[in-house]
């Protein structure tokens, strides 16, 4: 496969569907908000799992996330116990790491039973052929981060942060998020026309070398339904914060939703 790609094919039951959600960010801007937000995705995955035949978590659902070889972050026990009891049910779910929670480890699988993707993957479901990934560092510009991104996946800088005590290195990390949440303001939630969405960029310079019937990205936080060429479409996931969408695949359509009982949530 092109660029280290894999291919996996999935044939779905008639009835079976395939759900992918993005951009949680449990535990941001504080407790009460977030805790509101994640007993309302803990409710949403109970009610997907009645009909999934896969589960896809496109990064950064947690805001912030390290593991620690003997700790990890505080709270988020229903989510994960939630992810747990799903794939031991036999449900696989796929946890992207996003740009808030790339440094999870073996602690997240483990436990959970997730399985962990740290970058893109090609998926075959009913036949139709997707690309799917978180979508941070991917496209033109925005060198800064690309780089940033690289120094942060260097082993011996994770075992240095690993050196810190876990309340200075989350104390920390909670701060940056912070900075990095204020300084996108609302162009996270802002349209600039196609030629300025670089996931759409990015998409289109993958469709002139294979064909995809779908890209599927988050990262966004906005969800988006565009063409990328002929019977090619990119879905953004949008997020949980404010806008609570998610994308439903059944045997023969992708179908972008927003979850109808998240009135008042945000």
């Amino acid at each position: 496969m092109p660029n280290g790609l894999r291919m996996t094919t999935v044939k779905m039951e008639t009835a079976k569907k395939v759900y992918f959600a993005s951009d949680q960010h449990l535990g941001a801007p504080e407790y009460a908000s977030s805790l509101q937000r994640e007993k309302l995705f803990v409710q949403w995955l109970d009610e997907v799992s009645k009909d999934a035949e896969e589960i896809y978590l496109l990064g950064d659902l947690f805001d912030f996330w390290f593991e620690y070889k003997k700790a990890v972050p505080r709270g988020f026990v229903r989510v994960l116990g939630k992810l747990a009891q799903l794939t031991d049910a036999g449900i696989p779910i796929h946890f992207f790491t996003g740009n808030h929670d790339m440094w999870v480890f073996d602690y997240l699988p483990k436990e959970t039973g997730v399985k962990v993707h740290r970058n893109p993957i090609e998926r075959k479901l009913n036949g139709k052929t997707f690309l799917i990934g978180h979508g941070d560092g991917l496209g033109p510009g925005d060198r800064g981060y690309k780089i940033i991104k690289k120094v942060f996946r260097y082993k011996v800088c994770q075992r240095l942060f690993g050196f810190l005590h876990p309340s200075v290195g989350i104390g920390l990390a909670d701060f940056f998020s912070r900075r990095s949440r204020a300084s996108t303001g609302n162009n996270d939630k802002t349209f600039n026309g196609p030629e300025n969405e670089w996931l759409l960029q990015y998409c289109k310079r993958k469709l002139q070398k294979k064909h995809y019937d779908y890209f599927v990205f988050g990262h966004r936080h906005l969800p988006l339904e565009l063409e990328v060429g002929e019977n090619s479409v990119y879905f953004n996931t949008g997020d949980w914060i404010t806008d609570f969408t998610f994308l439903e695949f059944d045997v023969r359509t992708a179908r972008l939703k927003k979850y109808d009982k998240a009135a008042g949530a945000s």
